[in-house]
């Protein structure tokens, strides 16, 4: 336990338990292949945080034994074909059908598409388990199936920071292009005519722009539209009032925003919520005259309502780079129509935002390759890099942890409550243990089945396995320098390969901590150890006798094993003992029975790391 006193205990969440259970028979190896069902979806929230994440752990795996193979469905800037070549085989396959990138998928390793391939479920099934992550080149993410891709863990990364100079610019000039009738007085005057009383325009100093949505290119958007002496409102509820003020923006509620503003700037993704949010309804709460720019996706306006606010004259003027169908039918009476703007998808379309968002999600998909977590992952947690760098040690640890807990779980036992306790001198909301429980879960099923679990599926697998994982917070005295203290794993209800391992509350138990950035396992049931987590480990129980520590390490030496760490922890003097020998080989069937027949030797187990 730590130094200094408990004082309180939070409470525990849990992952809820499936209908069937992880079952441990007697006759079945703990290399033995358990099958997984996925029918299940699960989301993870990120914390927030424009960082970009540090190495963490093997989100992916890459082949050892040669290099990954990435698919390019979509045209991708050459500096990032370039990173990419330099690490995998890449194939550049455009206009791929649905049936031929389902065809293809089962070969790669990686996806790269940009707005207009459809990244279905079928896609993921077709995979057959080999897709391990998916880079959209581009900030949304509405054309690639989000649950489908964590039920077959699969990461999907894209490029949320390389072209938002170029869409923000992009809604401005539509705004200005709009307001003075840029696009039709040019066609006008190429067809011969000189009209310059039919395209008199509108000011935009003084009037009042309503930005939908206070993103990365939202917040941009009414930066520059600041600039031009605009007042700007904007609806975002997930937006922090701190940073709209910052920028010296009001932020107002959906009705207030549209009812009061003179133009209308659309940066929301497309979600169930967001779909056609623009319609028949909130058009009529419009002021008359009202002036609509959309570089953000087409589906969040309804595009036959438009035209008719179009032609009541509720809207005045439309700008739009998106559509519903894109490209749009030739005949579409809003393309059409002679007071809309309309440009083809060129919101990222400069040459350095080309070249940005490549390199952006070059980087992106390597490193999920390499096995590094990245802060533009939008299917599991997003977490600055400060504190990814932080739980580090703690992440391995609590990997390890859940693998030697859950092999010691022996007999017919069926493995289904496991309470992991974390203990830290920090206040509860100053710690996150998403990526601690899902290495726990980690840790726990992959032993003793064929899934990779990682990030992104780990709370979904855990469901499929029958697992019931509850957390508990124990908060210490002391000072906050170290995120947590000790981590504890306890599975509960379950016989155990090594009886010394069942605490005095009945639950097999293992503990650890981090000493000098090494996660060391410190605790055994109810026996104190310390012995570094790396390698393998071997735990026995003995009677606590003189010679014992030298009669293990002999039978090791002869047979050329090489002990790392050794550690005893014992009830009383001349009583019982466990001793945690850290090996880095797997001794042999004939040295492991050599020590067991030592006749002090009580028990003793082989745990791989």
């Amino acid at each position: 336990m730590a130094t200094g006193s408990l004082r309180a205990a939070a409470a525990a969440t849990a992952t809820a338990a499936a209908p069937t259970q992880l079952s441990l028979s007697s006759k079945l190896s703990l290399s033995s292949k358990l099958p997984l069902h996925p029918s299940f979806s699960v989301s993870f929230h990120p914390r927030g945080g424009r960082h970009h994440a540090a190495p963490l752990v093997a989100v992916v795996r890459a082949s050892v034994d040669a290099k990954p193979t990435v698919l390019v469905a979509e045209k991708l800037g050459e500096a990032g074909l370039s990173l990419l070549k330099g690490f995998a085989n890449v194939d550049c396959s455009y206009n791929l059908s649905p049936e031929e990138l389902c065809t293809k998928i089962s070969l790669c390793d990686a996806l790269i598409v940009r707005s207009g391939t459809k990244v279905n479920r079928e896609v993921f099934e077709s995979s057959g388990g080999r897709l391990k992550v998916v880079g959209r080149a581009g900030v949304g993410i509405d054309n690639v199936d989000l649950s489908a891709a964590t039920e077959h863990g699969c990461l999907v990364v894209n490029a949320p920071t390389a072209n938002t100079v170029a869409a923000a610019e992009h809604g401005i000039a539509l705004l200005a292009a709009m307001a003075r009738n840029v696009a039709q007085a040019d066609a006008s005057v190429k067809a011969g005519k000189w009209q310059r009383n039919k395209y008199v325009g509108v000011s935009l100093v003084g009037k009042t722009l309503a930005v939908m949505g206070f993103g990365k290119v939202g917040s941009e958007v009414a930066r520059r539209a600041k600039g031009l002496g605009m007042h700007v409102i904007s609806h975002d509820p997930y937006a922090p009032a701190d940073r709209a003020r910052a920028v010296g923006v009001d932020l107002v509620g959906f009705d207030e925003a549209i009812t009061t503003a003179d133009f209308i700037s659309l940066h929301m993704p497309l979600t169930p919520a967001t779909s056609k949010i623009l319609n028949d309804e909130t058009f009529a709460k419009m002021k008359k005259g009202v002036r609509i720019v959309n570089v953000a996706r087409g589906g969040v306006i309804d595009e036959e309502a438009l035209v008719r606010a179009l032609d009541a004259g509720i809207v005045a003027q439309a700008a739009l780079d998106v559509f519903t169908e894109e490209p749009p039918a030739k005949d579409s009476k809003l393309v059409q129509h002679e007071r809309v703007t309309v440009t083809p998808h060129l919101g990222a379309s400069t040459m350095e935002a080309q070249e940005g968002v490549a390199i952006e999600i070059a980087e992106a998909v390597i490193g999920a390759l390499k096995g590094e977590l990245a802060a533009t992952a939008v299917n599991a947690p997003m977490v600055p890099a400060e504190v990814l760098t932080e739980l580090k040690p703690f992440v391995v640890l609590a990997e390890k942890l859940g693998r030697l807990a859950v092999q010691l779980v022996g007999g017919g036992s069926g493995v289904k409550t496991i309470k992991v306790t974390y203990a830290s001198a920090r206040a509860p909301d100053d710690l996150d243990t998403r990526l601690l429980r899902a290495m726990i879960t980690k840790g726990i099923i992959e032993p003793i089945s064929n899934v990779f679990v990682n990030l992104v599926n780990a709370d979904f697998t855990a469901k499929q396995r029958g697992l019931r994982i509850t957390e508990e917070r124990v908060i210490l005295d002391g000072s906050p320098e170290s995120p947590l203290e000790f981590i504890q794993v306890q599975i509960a209800n379950v016989e155990s390969r090594f009886a010394s391992a069942i605490s005095d509350s009945g639950e097999i138990t293992v503990e650890g901590r981090v000493k000098d950035g090494i996660p060391h396992l410190t605790k055994v049931g109810s026996f104190e150890v310390d012995v570094s987590l790396e390698g393998n480990i071997i735990l026995c129980r003995q009677v606590d006798q003189p010679g014992m520590i030298g009669r293990v390490g002999s039978i090791l030496g002869e047979e050329n094993v090489n002990v790392s760490f050794m550690s005893v922890g014992r009830i009383a003097p001349r009583k019982q003992a466990v001793m945690a020998i850290g090996v880095d080989d797997q001794p042999s069937k004939e040295t492991l029975k050599r020590i067991g027949d030592i006749p002090a030797v009580e028990e003793f187990v082989f745990l791989k790391l």
